[in-house]
């Protein structure tokens, strides 16, 4: 699915400061698929935000656009 990982790695590159050190990922299984973000130095935070909010709406965008599709999705923030 190339279209959520362009579309996990468009909006984490608009909060973070070195949007160069963001990378994503793909790990497809039969049902469900793993992204893995990684995010510079100092930018967690960011893409985390306060008590994990940003982080959950990424999620549950992400999880919304692939339950069109009959897949599962799993957003790993890695440091």
């Amino acid at each position: 699915m190339k279209e959520l990982k362009e579309l996990i790695e468009y909006i984490v590159k608009a909060l973070v400061d070195n949007p160069d050190a963001v990378g994503v990922n793909e790990i497809a299984g039969d049902k469900s698929i793993i992204y893995e973000l990684k995010v510079g130095e100092g930018d967690l935070g960011k893409v985390i935000g306060k008590e994990g909010r940003t982080a959950k709406a990424m999620r549950t965008i992400i999880t919304a656009a692939a339950m069109k599709q009959g897949k599962r999705t799993i957003l790993e923030i890695i440091e």
